[in-house]
């Protein structure tokens, strides 16, 4: 391993030193470009953790330009990609010395879709909804690329956007007559060409899943794969290593295929009448699961529930128009690719009305907004994921800041069928023991009690208006959060910002402003949310997030652990918790200046035995039980800037 060049490299003196007049060295950033380039250059698989501050893009990124390789990146956010592609690769290009092509790729539901939009045109679009057409057609004559975030003056949640842009079961292929112009198959040729290509999760994982099914592939082939915020990996291979059936997949097959009768044979009544009376029985069957579902739960087709009785009147309906469809499918090219869409979608029809037992999958019913959604989860993805990753890619990283629980990967190469790692704990750049404070609130019950939520707003109130507000409050339930809302709207005399009262852009962007803000946020504010300086000055987490005992797959996954010998709590539950704790956890310090106080209100940190797992997998912070010490926290950081002024 040559550790010497990568110091020169990343280091004071070394090129991008030069370039870049705020780069700043790190003995972490060097140590894990390091490992990175030796995984590049003789394959194998990385678990590489690197705590904020340590640079990791850079590190990962420099290797890679410099090593040959085809190259893929992944990354779980926009705002990620946005950064390498618009920050970091411009100025890490300059500092390598052959000619690199990086490019994005989405997936196709980001791209303009000639022939979708040329019939949106011709057959006219809902009145509401003409406005954003035209502007599409506006921007479809100059647009070179014709990727959809370009247009900026119409909401991502547009009815428009379907409307234009294709999915794979309603695009034509090859028999396309706008083939020769599709932005798709042109992303898809540049990525070709390039050396370093830059996806997102959901791209790799649906290529991944379009590979374990043997239906080919979205991505080109590489040499290796970068996957950044990898702790999301396992659980978007269960979503997606999968089997999916959606109310709404059925319902656009049955109105595409209305449309494509009109089109093509407006005569045939039957296809017609087949389409109606299967319209009509998903629309009961989404009828009952609005009125009576929340959230998730197992699915037994033998169960003699509505929803189990309703669906099953599902299944002769759509055999019945895969029927009709297979006399009508030779009159035209969308009734052909309506034909073929039905016949997959009768097949998962019926396995999903199958009593049978699936042993090696779990099938559970979800409610999402206004659909319903079926799906059958694998109970172990490790088998999938060697097949369809690991065993086909020579080189292979996977790098977070969260990975290890109490710096051990033994829970996610377990998960992920993986042995003999290359591993690395790049620790944070960060001063933690100068920079922040730990504070246990005493006293408190056990979450489980009713009045728990209120005696966390009481011991927290005199942490925020020490803190001067500049406080997110991070919650495990939307429940609690709507809860503590109520609790602290006649108590805060700070900005009071909740989850759920606006977009989420817009709840950051009115933190940042006003200064002294207090943000109650759930799950999608404990990552991928960076508020720099002192704005943000405390964090505090209401309980530890363990997951619902009551989720199908993760009972099924804890029995399976428990019927092989082993403790399901302590294998599954609780490391899934100490990354979820420590992705909260770094909301808090993002930069060298940033000062902070974390308060973590669970008494079960230091009542229970596994409450030292947690603890070990902090920063290391000084811990306090006081909160006359958060307020002297405060006052040290006054009288410092007093000093310095």
């Amino acid at each position: 391993m040559d550790e010497k060049l990568w110091e020169y490299r990343l280091g004071a003196s070394g090129p991008l030193a030069q370039l870049f007049p705020g780069f700043r060295p790190r003995s972490q950033q060097q140590a894990m470009a390091a490992r990175v380039a030796v995984i590049l250059e003789h394959g194998g698989v990385g678990l590489l953790e690197a705590g904020t501050g340590t640079g990791k893009s850079f590190a990962y990124l420099l290797p890679a330009l410099h090593s040959g390789r085809k190259v893929l990146v992944s990354t779980g956010s926009r705002a990620l990609q946005d950064q390498i592609l618009e920050k970091d690769l411009p100025v890490l290009l300059k500092a390598v010395p052959q000619k690199v092509r990086a490019v994005r790729l989405k997936g196709r539901g980001n791209y303009l879709c000639h022939y979708r939009f040329g019939r949106a045109l011709r057959e006219g679009v809902p009145h509401g909804i003409a406005s954003d057409l035209q502007k599409v057609a506006h921007w479809a004559g100059w647009s070179r690329e014709g990727d959809i975030a370009e247009l900026v003056g119409i909401g991502e949640d547009s009815a428009v956007w379907p409307m234009v842009t294709s999915t794979r079961e309603n695009c034509l292929g090859s028999e396309c007559p706008d083939q020769g112009k599709c932005h798709v198959l042109e992303a898809r040729r540049r990525a070709q060409e390039a050396e370093l290509v830059v996806v997102n999760h959901h791209l790799l994982l649906s290529d991944l899943a379009l590979k374990a099914g043997g239906k080919g592939d979205l991505l080109p082939r590489t040499d290796a794969v970068i996957i950044d915020e990898a702790h999301q990996l396992p659980d978007l291979a269960s979503q997606y290593l999968g089997q999916h059936l959606g109310a709404y997949q059925l319902l656009e097959w049955v109105r595409d295929t209305r449309d494509a009768m009109l089109a093509e044979a407006p005569d045939d009544s039957g296809l017609l009448g087949a389409c109606d009376v299967l319209e009509g029985q998903l629309e009961k069957w989404l009828q009952w699961g609005r009125g009576h579902l929340e959230g998730r739960r197992e699915w037994r087709p033998d169960r003699s529930g509505p929803l189990e009785t309703e669906f099953a009147e599902l299944v002769p309906l759509v055999s019945g128009l895969t029927a009709y469809l297979s006399e009508a499918g030779d009159r035209g090219r969308l009734l052909d690719q309506c034909r073929t869409r039905g016949d997959a979608l009768e097949g998962s029809v019926c396995f999903f009305a199958d009593p049978e037992v699936v042993e090696t999958k779990v099938r559970w019913l979800e409610r999402r907004g206004r659909s319903l959604i079926l799906h059958a989860t694998p109970l172990d993805m490790a088998e999938i994921l060697q097949k369809v990753l690991f065993a086909t890619v020579p080189a292979i990283i996977l790098t977070s800041a969260t990975l290890a629980v109490e710096g051990n990967f033994s829970s996610l190469e377990q998960s992920l069928g993986l042995s003999g790692s290359v591993c690395l704990v790049a620790g944070s750049s960060f001063d933690y023991s100068r920079q922040t404070l730990l504070y246990l609130p005493e006293g408190l019950s056990a979450p489980a009690d009713p009045d728990y939520v209120r005696q966390c707003v009481e011991a927290v109130l005199p942490v925020i208006r020490a803190s001067r507000g500049r406080s997110f409050f991070l919650f495990t339930s939307h429940r609690a959060l709507r809860e503590a809302a109520a609790l602290l709207r006649d108590s805060l005399e700070y900005p009071l910002l909740v989850q759920g009262e606006m977009p989420r852009p817009r709840l950051l962007e009115q933190f940042r402003r006003s200064g002294n803000a207090v943000l109650l946020g759930a799950a999608s504010f404990w990552e991928g949310v960076d508020v720099q300086g002192e704005v943000l000055s405390t964090v505090i987490i209401d309980k530890l997030p363990f997951a619902s005992p009551g989720d199908p797959v993760l009972q099924a996954r804890m029995e399976r652990v428990l019927a092989q010998g082993g403790d399901p709590f302590l294998a599954i539950q609780v490391p899934q918790a100490v990354i979820a704790l420590r992705q909260g956890v770094g909301r808090l310090i993002r930069s060298e200046s940033d000062r902070g106080v974390l308060v973590i209100c669970d008494p079960r940190l230091r009542s229970r035995g596994y409450g030292r797992i947690f603890l070990r997998s902090l920063p290391p912070m000084p811990v306090t039980c006081d909160v006359l010490d958060v307020g002297a926290f405060w006052e040290k950081e006054s009288d410092e800037n007093l000093a310095c002024n």
